[in-house]
């Protein structure tokens, strides 16, 4: 009887799982080989000068790992995908105010937009715009957290960017 009942539950539970896992965030055209990323324009007045270019290389790395495109120097190479984009808005801003109009909590926000051409398998531009933020105590200085803060926020942005890229074609 309790080997039967067991036979019944694996063959229930087996009949659950999935046939494959993949650990890639989803698939794109066959056509899709190599890609190019160009140097994300600053156009936040606020935002550290090193933060384009650093998100820049997140996305080049993002695009490699999670999509499995060959990331190429320049058009000459012939990508099927170009994509180019800017930082718009680097805001650090109060997000509740206590007594005595002090704030308790900070909000980060950044903006981007973002630009994929695509060549292949039929040309077609898409438009990305994203708006991240973060919450921090207001007592900690922006500076002091701000690498571990735009860390999260980059992370929400490319992750933005990859579901476009592997939803829109």
């Amino acid at each position: 009887m309790k080997v039967g009942l067991l036979l019944l539950l694996v063959m229930l539970f087996s009949a659950c799982w999935p046939a494959s896992l993949s650990f890639k965030d989803g698939s794109v055209p066959p056509e899709w080989k190599r890609f190019v990323v160009a140097t994300l324009e600053n156009e936040a007045a606020n935002a550290p000068i090193s933060y384009a270019p650093e998100l820049t290389e997140l996305v080049k790395d993002a695009v490699q790992n999670r999509v499995g495109l060959q990331l190429v120097s320049g058009e000459d190479d012939d990508p099927q995908v170009v994509i180019m984009g800017a930082v718009k808005s680097y805001d650090v801003a109060p997000l509740a105010l206590q007594a005595n109009d002090v704030a308790a909590k900070n909000r980060l926000t950044v903006v981007a937009d973002f630009q994929i051409f695509i060549s292949a398998p039929k040309e077609d531009v898409m438009e990305l715009r994203t708006s991240r933020f973060i919450d921090f105590d207001a007592n900690v200085d922006v500076g002091v957290v701000q690498a571990q803060l735009l860390e999260e926020i980059n992370d929400q942005i490319i992750q933005d960017l990859i579901n476009k890229l592997l939803s829109n074609w």
